[in-house]
């Protein structure tokens, strides 16, 4: 899977409402002991990742995670930047992402990093 297909897969994960769609795109695209980490969540493994999804969909309703400009990719890591936001409006959150890929290029490590967000 190359670099966009994943970043594909990462946003429409982020963005499916059902969770059985969530898991079958989470053990797609990361390992089975991956670790997502940001200023406000932390997460291992398909499950605790999958209701982290899950709870900033009751957290931020109606609103989308977009990729925002290109992906960087060297040796294994990818960066990508993302907004939250309704679609037409304004994003309410953005931030970079960087990510540890195995070496299947599934994402090992993510840590995400809060350009700007809501308070929650």
């Amino acid at each position: 899977m190359n670099a966009s297909t994943l970043a594909d897969q990462y946003f429409a994960t982020w963005n499916a409402a059902d969770a059985d769609r969530r898991a079958e795109l989470i053990a797609g695209t990361w390992t089975a002991d991956a670790t997502f980490q940001d200023p406000s969540f932390e997460a291992t493994g398909p499950d605790e990742l999958n209701k982290l999804m899950g709870a900033a969909q009751r957290m931020f309703p109606g609103l989308s995670f977009v990729q925002v400009g290109k992906i960087d990719e060297h040796h294994g890591y990818l960066r990508w930047t993302w907004h939250l936001k309704a679609e037409g409006q304004e994003p309410v959150a953005g931030g970079t992402d960087i990510v540890v890929l195995d070496a299947d290029g599934k994402i090992q490590k993510l840590i995400g990093f809060h350009d700007f967000a809501p308070a929650h």
